[in-house]
């Protein structure tokens, strides 16, 4: 089959016209100075200035089918109606375009010819994959856009309790479908042996974690997601990163893991050469969502992205009309994300690594920036106890010691639950930070023996500072109270009362800090110790 079903000659001829056409800005029903237009594989964007309108153009792909004016004007709808939910203001509304080719007119009167959506114009520098080019994306921005993709995730319609979704096709066959599409393009030898290669891995994968996938479908984690969530479909609208462009077209690429939407995002910023940034948005994702246990599918889910993307550029290199230049941009873009989903495959240790000291010692500031440096994910216990019951991270209940969210029974739910997402973490080859206390010895063997069974790497972050440091800290956190730690100078007497110290065994597997005086360069020297141990 045919991975691309282009309109006939007439069809391309008149689409041709009516785009020259459209150029005039006479065909507008506002004042326009200048018109662009942007082409993408599957679509036309004519820039106005204030207003920016899209034309589906008329195509018939495996994956989409726009070849009738009537499934054109119900896909502008859609489209409509799923940019609404995270970018309403710049989604307006489905135009006709009235007239005929030769003279179009937007919002005109008369028999559609066309539809478009009419869109708030934004400036392409505003784009992230912009902002990044230009050192403009800061961590803080990924930061507060994955804030933001939790909490649609969280509101999505679930695929399980909608009516009329499809689950049946499952995790598999549209990673499936990519492959087959990509081959049908007749990509040369190489790039056809490696992209089997990975092939053959996704399948061998799919079944490793076969009830995974399962299991995440019924807990409600597939859900009607952007779909497309990468660097060119988010702006910063009013300094607010902002998804737009989600996936209209075929419901499947969309009622998807929202562990894969936000795979996408992540792959995206390692295709473009940071890391440290795909780990920052992850971090911040996994915190907000909760969803450590998708790490263990995170593979899978990044691989299938970068093949994604690498047949969105197969596809434009093909397209007609390119310039030699541009074809050869696209192709090599394409051989990237190949070069980039294979990566994914190969065999990665995963780690786990745990703290050691009691409240005010340092432990989240010197963790915080580690994982963008080791390519890891940190978790806290502080903001899993909240989770568990119910309560958002900043949430002050005043429990005493020992009492209320903070009994035996209460702390050990917390760490029996810390260690089974680092299992998730851990197993799919990523390092896990655990930011506790750990202030028991039997806190730090359960996670020593996960360490054993995994057969990964373990260490122990071992943090202390003066007491007379300790207890300023910690008055001055609670008297904030802007952090999900509730630890008053009564719990920090506690802590240093009851603790178990480091054994001598455990102490061979420590790095010792002393963060006495300034944790943030602790975070510095302890990111270097850290991937010099896990290498050993």
């Amino acid at each position: 089959m045919n991975a691309r079903i282009e309109p006939h000659a007439a069809a391309r001829d008149t689409v041709s016209r009516m785009l020259d056409a459209l150029r005039d800005p006479a065909c507008y029903p506002h004042p326009v100075q200048h018109v662009d237009i942007i082409e993408t594989h599957i679509s036309w964007i004519i820039l106005t200035g204030r207003y920016a309108y899209k034309l589906k153009k008329p195509l018939h792909l495996d994956f989409l089918d726009f070849s009738s004016l009537k499934a054109r004007r119900h896909y502008c709808e859609e489209e409509l109606r799923l940019n609404h939910r995270l970018a309403p203001d710049i989604y307006l509304k489905v135009v006709p375009i009235t007239g005929d080719c030769e003279t179009p007119q937007i919002e005109g009167n008369g028999p559609a010819i066309e539809y478009a959506v009419k869109m708030r114009e934004f400036a392409q520098a505003n784009l992230l994959e912009a902002a990044l080019a230009r050192g403009a994306l800061t961590p803080a921005l990924l930061q507060r856009l994955a804030v933001k993709v939790a909490a649609f995730h969280a509101a999505a319609p679930s695929a399980l309790k909608t009516s009329g979704v499809n689950t049946q096709p499952g995790v598999l066959q549209p990673a499936l479908d990519n492959f087959k599409q990509i081959l049908a393009l007749n990509p040369d030898a190489t790039e056809s042996a490696a992209i089997e290669r990975v092939r053959d891995w996704t399948l061998q994968e799919h079944q490793r974690l076969v009830h995974v996938f399962a299991r995440r479908l019924a807990e409600d984690r597939v859900r009607e997601c952007h779909g497309d969530l990468h660097l060119g479909n988010i702006v910063l609208n009013r300094d607010t990163p902002t998804p737009f462009d989600c996936i209209e077209f075929n419901p499947a690429l969309r009622w998807i893991d929202v562990i894969s939407e936000a795979a996408f995002l992540m792959m995206d910023l390692e295709a473009h050469g940071r890391r440290d940034l795909a780990y920052v948005f992850l971090n911040a994702y996994l915190e907000a969502s909760g969803d450590y246990n998708g790490v263990a599918v995170l593979p899978f889910y990044l691989v299938e992205r970068a093949m994604v993307r690498a047949k969105i550029n197969l596809l434009r290199a093909n397209q007609r009309g390119l310039s030699p230049e541009q074809a050869a941009h696209a192709a090599a873009v394409f051989r990237r994300y190949v070069a980039l989903a294979a990566s994914y495959t190969q065999h990665r240790q995963g780690a786990i690594v745990i703290t050691h000291g009691v409240s005010g010692s340092g432990k989240t500031t010197i963790t915080e920036p580690v994982p963008a440096v080791l390519g890891a994910v940190r978790m806290r216990s502080d903001v899993e106890r909240k989770r568990l019951h119910g309560l958002p991270a900043l949430a002050q209940t005043g429990a005493a010691t020992a009492a209320g969210l903070y009994t035996a029974d209460s702390t050990a739910c917390v760490y029996r639950q810390l260690c089974e997402h680092a299992r998730s973490i851990a197993g799919a080859g990523i390092a896990v930070i655990v930011d506790a206390t750990f202030l028991k010895r039997a806190q730090r063997a359960m996670f020593r023996a996960l360490a054993t069974e995994l057969g990964v790497p373990f260490t122990i972050l071992n943090i202390a500072a003066p007491r007379e440091v300790l207890r300023s800290r910690v008055a001055a956190r609670a008297a904030r109270a802007s952090d999900a730690s509730e630890a008053t100078l009564t719990v920090l007497e506690h802590q240093i009362a009851m603790h178990e110290a480091l054994s001598a065994d455990e102490l061979r597997r420590a790095i010792t800090l002393d963060a006495a005086d300034d944790p943030v360069a602790g975070a510095l020297a302890v990111s270097g110790r850290l991937i010099e141990r896990l290498r050993q």
